[in-house]
C-alpha cells in the first residue's frame, strides 16, 4: 500500500512549527482537501481549530501534542509517523449543534466538539429556564452558567464544574451548571445524545448571558437550542497504547 497522502497542520507556537518543517521535508505536504489524512501540531485548542475548519472533509485526524493541553493528541515523536497512523485506533465523535437567538433578533449557528456553554456577562448571576424535547424541567436555575458536554468533552470544562465523565459511545451528554444557587442542590443531569436542550435567558436586560460553542462565542443571547449534529463527525486517531477511551476511563481513577 502507498503512504498516505498527510496535510501537516501545525499552531503559531514556535516549537509546533519547527516540528512543522521537519516532517514536511521528511513526508511533503498536502492541502487538507487533497490529503488521506490531517495530521494537527499543537495543544487541545489547536485541535478543535483543526476539527472546526476542515471537520467537513471527512478526513481523519491524528494529532500530535505540542501545547499545554493534549487529552485528544498523541505524544510527539518524529520518527515512525506512517506506522503510527497505520496502526492508529479510531475515535468516532459528534459534535454538539448550538443555534442562538440574540437580543437584536440575529440567529447565529455554530458547533461544539467539547461543549456547549452560558455564562453570565456581568457581576449579576444568569436566570436561566431548561427544556427538554419541549418540555421544561426547570422553571428557573439562578447560577454563573451551565453547559452541555459531550463525552469528548467531559473531561474538560465539564470536569472542572463538577460534571461526569462520559464514556466514548455512550450515547449521552451532560447537563452541568456552574456555581449553582437555586435549586440549592441540583447538580445536574445526564441526558440522551439526541435530546433536545433549550436554554431560555429570564431576564436578559438586566442579567445578559453569553453563549459559546469550544471557542466561538455569541454574546446577548436569549434562547439557545443545543442537540447533538446528525450529518457531522468526525474521526481522530490515536496510539493503541494511548487511545481515547483509555484515556476518559483513566480520568477516573487519577488520585
Amino acid at each position: 500500500m502507498s503512504a498516505p497522502r498527510i496535510a501537516f497542520l501545525a499552531s503559531p507556537a514556535d516549537h509546533a512549527r519547527v516540528a512543522l518543517e521537519a516532517l514536511v521535508a521528511r513526508h511533503g505536504n498536502h492541502a487538507p482537501e487533497d490529503a488521506d489524512v490531517l495530521c494537527a501540531l499543537g495543544g487541545d485548542g489547536f485541535m478543535l481549530q483543526t476539527l472546526h475548519r476542515h471537520g467537513a472533509l471527512g478526513r481523519p485526524v491524528f494529532g500530535m501534542k505540542l501545547g499545554t493541553v493534549g487529552f485528544l493528541m498523541n505524544h510527539h515523536r518524529a520518527e515512525g509517523l506512517l506506522e503510527r497512523i497505520a496502526a492508529a485506533e479510531p475515535a468516532t465523535l459528534r459534535p454538539l449543534e448550538m443555534v442562538v437567538q440574540t437580543e437584536s433578533g440575529t440567529s447565529v449557528g455554530s458547533l461544539a466538539y467539547n461543549e456547549v456553554s452560558l455564562l453570565r456577562q456581568t457581576r449579576q448571576a444568569a436566570h436561566l429556564s431548561i427544556e427538554l424535547n419541549g418540555r421544561t424541567r426547570l422553571e428557573e436555575l439562578i447560577c454563573d452558567g451551565v453547559l452541555v458536554a459531550s463525552p469528548a468533552g467531559s473531561t474538560a470544562y465539564n470536569y472542572s464544574a463538577h460534571g461526569p465523565i462520559l464514556p466514548l459511545g455512550s450515547g449521552v451528554v451532560a447537563l452541568t451548571p456552574i456555581a449553582p444557587f437555586r435549586p440549592r442542590r441540583w447538580r445536574g443531569a445526564i441526558l440522551r445524545a439526541d435530546t433536545e436542550v433549550v436554554f431560555r435567558v429570564l431576564d436578559p436586560y438586566k442579567r445578559p448571558v453569553s453563549a459559546t460553542a469550544d471557542s466561538h462565542e455569541v454574546r446577548d443571547v436569549v434562547e439557545v437550542r443545543i442537540r447533538e449534529a446528525r450529518d457531522r463527525q468526525v474521526t481522530l486517531l490515536f496510539d493503541p497504547e494511548h487511545n481515547l477511551e483509555e484515556r476518559i476511563l483513566s480520568e477516573q481513577f487519577m488520585a
